[in-house]
């Protein structure tokens, strides 16, 4: 009975500390918005997903040119890699690259809502959930991770903004910055390796033993004892995922990879400029090039004319 009491309480505290205090899930590129609150993008232009994704891979954006205010349009995000590739898992196994972007918009332009999206978009976006990067910054967003396999290229419903109705948007050119990964990251933002990374000798001197033990999860880690010159023996522990490169007796010196480097991801980024267009602009430098245009034909037959006068006067 006292066993159940605990076990009662137990389940009672953890169900009441979730309901009272919800913990927000932590997988990339959510990670930035943690680490990073207020913008994902540095003083240098360095989107933050690169602190932890160390590898440099291409990523492209595509938009137009330019547009109208309170328009739907696409943003293209492409993130190419070699889909027969498989990446190392947490618990060590070869699995598949997931995709995720962060995709910073000009104030004011954001998601547009699902009544505004044409059918044939709708087909284009599919299933994909976009997240804004915070409450108040609706034109800085989040997706991912998705199966690379299915999401090399993610569109992205655009809405413009409309000056006629929001005064602290004008009329110009602006930037777009675009950062994506593939795979998963070789730092955690708390600093910590993860197992998807090379790992190097801690110290100098000769690989006396390599053990193998069960961690937490049931996949197998790798323990590599080096004896020092002192006579100490410093150990460094190898997760599940990367594989030894260095066997006992083996002599290495510190910084030495002890493993392969077993990364096939890595990050890109991406600037880009659109244009939020005034339509009245647009009327008016096509009414200008149709004036240009009269006034060069009414002079070549101004011309034509005087022509004809002149041969008639030689004529006579």
């Amino acid at each position: 009975m006292k066993t159940l009491l605990i076990a009662v309480a137990t389940l009672t505290f953890y169900l009441t500390s979730d309901v009272a205090l919800p913990q927000s899930a932590a997988a990339y590129p959510f990670w930035a918005q943690q680490t990073y609150p207020e913008t994902p993008r540095e003083p240098t232009g360095r989107i933050v997903c690169a602190n932890c994704h160390l590898a440099a891979k291409p990523a492209e954006v595509e938009v137009p040119q330019s547009i109208l205010p309170d328009t739907v349009f696409k943003a293209v995000v492409k993130i190419p890699y070699d889909t027969s590739v498989q990446q190392v898992g947490a618990d060590g196994s070869k699995v598949g690259l997931n995709v995720g972007a962060v995709l910073m918009l000009p104030q004011g332009f954001k998601i547009a809502p699902e009544d505004r999206i044409p059918e044939e978009l709708k087909e284009e976006v599919g299933d994909v959930y976009f997240q804004p990067y915070t409450e108040d910054q609706e034109n800085v967003l989040l997706v991912g991770p998705l199966p690379g396999e299915q999401y090399q290229e993610i569109v992205f419903p655009v809405l413009s903004p409309n000056p006629a109705t929001d005064k602290n948007i004008h009329f110009g050119k602006y930037s777009v910055h675009l950062g994506a990964n593939r795979g998963r990251g070789q730092v955690y933002p708390t600093g910590e390796k993860s197992n998807n990374t090379i790992y190097n000798a801690s110290a100098t001197g000769t690989i006396s033993k390599i053990t193998q033990e069960e961690d937490e999860y049931g996949s197998v880690k790798h323990l590599v004892s080096i004896q020092t010159e002192s006579g100490d023996t410093v150990i460094d522990t190898i997760p599940p995922g990367p594989e030894l490169i260095v066997s006992e007796g083996q002599s290495v010196t510190s910084g030495d990879a002890l493993t392969n480097n077993p990364n096939v991801g890595g990050f890109g980024q991406k600037d880009t400029e659109i244009v939020l267009q005034n339509a009245t602009r647009v009327q008016g430098v096509i009414a200008f090039i149709a004036l240009v245009m009269l006034a060069q034909v009414m002079l070549v037959l101004k011309k034509k004319q005087v022509e004809k006068v002149q041969a008639a006067e030689m004529n006579f």
